[in-house]
């Protein structure tokens, strides 16, 4: 068997096409799998790295930033469609994947031409544009949130959840906070993180917050991002001892090893992308979110609302937050168990931890 997949320009559709890609080695150790994408995306790294063959073509995402340049972008889509034609006419694929991105579009419609199976995964409660648009063309659309239903046309859906990575199912609480380096009865563990690259609303909130909390007895991981690291820990150690904390911070630029963080947490604080939500639910966390005001179609907010109105989750719009909403948002979490209780339970509900089994069984059959 002959399967292509596409998905690119970030992780949140990279990593659920390569857990895709793994999953379907797995079970058929024979099956070709050929990954589509762009040279200049994430992707094209990452996927090679991952062992599995890589091909590209020539497409950009829309930039509405000036007409020109949303031109340009708008010119290369017909070369595009011609690219990922002869790629599958070459391939002769029985299924085509599809994960999100711009650079999905062209494969999965070109794809709907041949005689092979064809399906997406959209993993927002809002659907991105690709998707919106390739759903009325494709055999099937899975989903992450049964949100995101009302806003697709679809020949078939199915809401199968989110793969997520096995490191985060696996990770053991104690062993996580000896290699913390935290003590057993250190009390409540808050983890704070803005994605790969840091966000610099949740640092501002967390310094506010810090000037409060270096006198708790608690444990604080924060991670600030590579880039604004140096100028976060210089601005806090002006009016905090770091050598007199009362609280064991875990200050750190970027985190490998997410998933112990996530093991010792009582409660987080980040953004609401996809991955992050469905790794928040199969552990049962609760969660202050603070979507990306950028994201597109502003799909971080409509995942975080999607929670919200379940008492999953609380919410900060970040053009609101600041340390002492933060620090209040917490506080009343902290203060009352049953209802931090609560929203552990009730994220729990919305976690699909077979979500890969079941996307698997969705292609495959």
């Amino acid at each position: 068997m002959k399967v292509i997949i596409s998905g690119g320009g970030t992780g949140g559709h990279i990593y659920p096409a390569l857990a895709i890609a793994r999953g379907i080695k797995e079970r058929l150790p024979d099956t070709e799998v050929l990954y589509v994408g762009t040279r200049k995306g994430m992707e094209s790294t990452i996927v090679p790295a991952n062992g599995f063959q890589f091909k590209s073509i020539d497409i950009t995402g829309l930039d509405r930033s000036s007409i020109i340049k949303a031109s340009k972008s708008m010119l290369k889509f017909p070369g595009s469609i011609f690219q990922a034609w002869n790629i599958i006419r070459d391939f002769q694929p029985d299924i085509i994947v599809g994960t999100g991105g711009y650079v999905s579009f062209p494969v999965l419609f070109a794809g709907t031409f041949f005689p092979c199976k064809t399906f997406i995964h959209e993993q927002n409660a809002m659907p991105g544009i690709t998707n919106r648009n390739l759903a009325k063309r494709v055999d099937c659309t899975m989903l992450t949130f049964e949100e995101a239903a009302p806003y697709l046309h679809a020949r078939r859906i199915i809401v199968t959840g989110l793969p997520v990575r096995k490191e985060i199912l696996e990770v053991n609480r104690i062993e996580a906070r000896k290699k913390l380096g935290f003590d057993n009865d250190n009390g409540f563990t808050l983890v704070a993180f803005g994605g790969s690259r840091g966000a610099m609303s949740i640092n501002r909130a967390m310094l506010g917050l810090m000037a409060r909390y270096h006198r708790e007895k608690m444990n604080i991981v924060w991670v600030t991002g590579e880039k604004n690291y140096n100028s976060v820990k210089e601005e806090l150690g002006q009016y905090i001892d770091f050598k007199a904390l009362k609280c064991q911070l875990k200050l750190l630029p970027y985190m490998h090893n997410m998933e112990e963080a996530l093991a010792v947490a009582d409660l987080v604080v980040c953004r609401a992308g996809a991955s992050t939500l469905s790794e928040l639910a199969v552990l049962g966390l609760p969660a202050i979110l603070i979507p990306y005001p950028y994201a597109a179609e502003n799909h971080q907010e409509k995942n975080a609302r999607a929670l919200l109105g379940k008492k999953a989750a609380e919410m900060v719009i970040d053009e609101f937050l600041d340390g002492d909403t933060l620090y209040n948002k917490i506080e009343t979490l902290r203060k009352d168990q049953l209802l931090l209780k609560s929203m552990s339970e009730n994220i729990r509900r919305e976690a699909r931890p077979k979500a890969l089994d079941d996307i698997l069984d969705v292609i495959l059959n």
